[in-house]
């Protein structure tokens, strides 16, 4: 097993047992804000927003950098580069030394133009990635 896959798991073992609340509430959020492709990330964010979901993802990210076993370099806040919320669902970023961790909340897919609702459950919606 290589580092990065190691990370890859650990990291999301500790989402799915320490903070599956704030993936659930990702797909809670999703079920509302689903409806026409223009403005779904905007409509994403407002309900991440209203739920404070939102304001959660630096710890979530603190803590997932933490459970890799890496430091941040600086303090994530809830925008960008740390925090982005796109039309397939909330992605979490973090530089650490040996790469970039990326965590994908995927709650939406392009599909022949338009964005379908995929994920049910936190196991299918997390995608860890050490880049």
């Amino acid at each position: 097993m290589t580092v990065t896959t190691t990370v890859r798991e650990t990291v999301r073992e500790y989402l799915l047992e320490e903070r599956r609340d704030a993936i659930e509430a990702v797909l809670e959020c999703a079920d509302e804000a689903a409806g026409p492709a223009d403005g779904l990330d905007n409509r994403l964010r407002a309900r991440l927003q209203e739920r404070n979901v939102l304001s959660t993802f630096p710890d979530v990210l603190r803590g997932a950098v933490r459970a890799a076993g890496r430091e941040l370099p600086a303090t994530p806040v809830a925008a960008p580069p740390y925090v982005v919320v796109t039309s397939v669902g909330p992605t979490l970023r973090a530089t650490v030394a040996d790469g970039r961790l990326v965590i994908t909340v995927r709650v939406f897919r392009r599909e022949e133009g338009r964005y379908v609702r995929t994920a049910r459950t936190p196991e299918e919606a997390l995608v860890v990635e050490l880049r």
